[in-house]
């Protein structure tokens, strides 16, 4: 990896979704994935660490709004389909603290879905199935915003 030229605001370079470089130390731009499937949790894991993200988990709302809080991401990948809390009660609460981008990622695909996702707060929304490098895209332009 290259190493960024110095004076370049570290908070443009994480927009971007750079590896930062902080006196020789790399910082991630932090994602935190809520998500109750494990076989689409350890993808996006994998995914997004191999396009330099550092990466945290949760698999309920509950432990979501937790790691939201501990973790403070600097973005969120959140399923609407979670036990216990939904998503879009995830997405209000974190709303209440934070303007964290979120997308949501689920297999809910109905209009009525994506509109009640985005007006709870969500600033994007995918679809499952979905690739790889579109979700990257949209992870950049969510950390332009």
């Amino acid at each position: 990896m290259t190493r960024l030229p110095v004076g370049v605001a570290t908070e443009t370079l994480q927009q971007i979704g750079a590896t930062v470089y902080n006196g020789g130390m790399q910082e991630k731009t932090k994602v935190l994935i809520i998500d109750d499937e494990n076989a689409i949790r350890r993808f996006l894991h994998t995914s997004l660490d191999a396009h330099g993200y550092a990466v945290s988990e949760a698999t309920t709302g509950e432990d979501g709004l937790l790691q939201a809080v501990n973790v403070q991401p600097d973005l969120i990948i959140l399923d609407l389909g979670l036990p216990g809390i939904s998503g879009i009660e995830v997405t209000r609460r974190i709303r209440e603290w934070t303007d964290t981008p979120i997308i949501i990622l689920s297999v809910q695909n109905q209009d009525n879905d994506k509109i009640e996702a985005l007006d709870a707060g969500a600033d994007d929304f995918l679809t499952k199935p979905f690739s790889v490098g579109e979700l990257t895209a949209r992870l950049r332009v969510a950390m332009r915003h």
